[in-house]
């Protein structure tokens, strides 16, 4: 029998998730927690075998911190998150904190349950379109923006000018638009509006 922790910081989503598995005698839900914090505390006393995670939950540890601390536990469960949000910075966020499996919320039930299992067996559970996107992240270089030009690109994101951005950062207007330059260009875009997108996909903002 399969031993899962269910973490959502919505009720009903964590009703509907224990409901789905009430059909499929092999997994045992043990309990539910509404936090990061609370899965953390609650795994260390139930001690499951898969801990089914939220992306986002609101204040606090968040789901891939709430991983981390999962996987460091002693004996550590697997954890899959389940969320409605697949961007890549965020699903690579997930794995590299030890994450077993990144599944979304519209994924059919029988797809959710047999994640659980992969993560159980010490399997990675992510469907075939998820683990290309994966593999591409990983493959593409790493962007390294210095901290002006982060602080460029958050501005740029606030939707500020460049006259904006020149007054908030105490410097001219051709300084900001140099800093522009460097940033489409390790950004590979040739736009303000990319420059944002791209940043976004890479967990840049």
């Amino acid at each position: 029998m399969l031993r899962l922790l269910i973490v959502d910081d919505h009720p009903i989503v964590r009703a509907g998730v224990r409901a789905l598995f009430a059909g499929h005698t092999d997994i045992e839900v043990l309990g539910e927690a509404a936090t990061g914090e609370e899965a953390v505390a609650l795994a260390r006393h139930l001690v499951p075998d898969v801990v089914l995670c939220d992306l986002r939950m609101g204040d606090g540890m968040d789901g891939v911190a709430a991983t981390r601390e999962l996987r460091a536990l002693v004996p550590a469960p697997a954890v899959i998150i389940l969320t409605t949000f697949d961007r890549d910075a965020e699903i690579l966020g997930a794995i590299e904190a030890g994450a077993s499996g990144y599944v979304l919320k519209d994924a059919p039930p029988d797809a959710i349950a047999r994640a659980v299992r992969e993560a159980a067996a010490g399997r990675l559970a992510l469907s075939p379109e998820l683990s290309e996107r994966v593999v591409q992240v990983l493959r593409a270089p790493r962007v390294r923006l210095t901290d002006r030009e982060q602080e460029v690109l958050r501005l740029l994101d606030m939707g500020s000018s460049n006259p904006q951005i020149a007054k908030t950062l105490f410097v001219t207007e051709a300084t900001v638009k140099t800093h522009l330059v460097h940033i489409f260009a390790k950004l590979g875009v040739d736009s303000r509006s990319r420059a944002v997108a791209v940043a976004r996909e890479r967990g840049l903002l």
